[in-house]
């Protein structure tokens, strides 16, 4: 398990840094145009805050792991399943689903959130730099909508949407890769399969997360 944390969680940095950073970037030049036409610039920082812990952050980091890491869970597993190396793991009486699944659902569990918080961080700050540094947004004010209206409960929303991508990517991606057959294509198409599959539950969980912090 610590295996697979590693690999999810400390693996997954480089391309969560990157894509949380060109985020906050694109989500300040966009909201730019739009705030100063009403003057209401200083709206800004709060609104790009709280649309990245809630939505932004949980999808995109996600759909990131599911890119890296649940392609390669559906892959690796297949792979051991059409060179039989589960089969042998299940003749020498070894659980291979507690072994070679499990783990990985549990990696998945507690690195999805870490990796959402670290993505949230890294767009607020991106967010801030060129809102201050580019866009000639007051600084002050920027900080000082989100210190006024935002709140930690804020951040329940997406920690409860990591914990579910990570629990619904994790298990799907593991149950097409065990379940592969078909030799060396069908490794391929189960990667492809996990892959999609766990992209579209990604937004339909989405969804209705959302829709339950709303009505609740």
């Amino acid at each position: 398990m610590l295996d697979q944390i590693t690999f999810i969680g400390y693996g997954s940095i480089g391309v969560i840094f990157l894509t949380g950073f060109f985020t906050g970037l694109v989500e300040a030049v966009n909201l730019y145009d739009a705030f100063h036409k009403f003057g209401i610039d200083d709206f800004m920082g709060y609104t790009i805050f709280i649309s990245v812990i809630k939505e932004l952050g949980p999808v995109f980091a996600a759909l990131m792991v599911v890119s890296r890491g649940m392609s390669a869970y559906a892959a690796e597993l297949g792979s051991m399943r059409v060179t039989e190396q589960i089969d042998a793991l299940d003749v020498m009486a070894v659980d291979s689903r507690h072994f070679l699944i499990v783990p990985r659902i549990i990696a998945t569990i507690i690195s999805l959130p870490l990796l959402i918080l670290f993505f949230d961080a890294v767009a607020n700050v991106g967010s801030y730099l060129i809102s201050i540094y580019s866009l000639d947004v007051n600084g002050y004010a920027y900080l000082d909508k989100i210190r006024q209206f935002g709140e930690l409960s804020d951040f329940n929303e997406g920690i409860t949407k990591g914990i579910v991508f990570g629990y619904l990517i994790s298990a799907i991606s593991t149950y097409i890769g065990y379940h592969t057959r078909g030799g060396a294509k069908g490794v391929g198409i189960s990667t492809t399969r996990a892959v999609v599959v766990s992209s579209v539950v990604v937004f339909a969980a989405d969804y209705v997360i959302s829709a339950f912090y709303l009505i609740f």
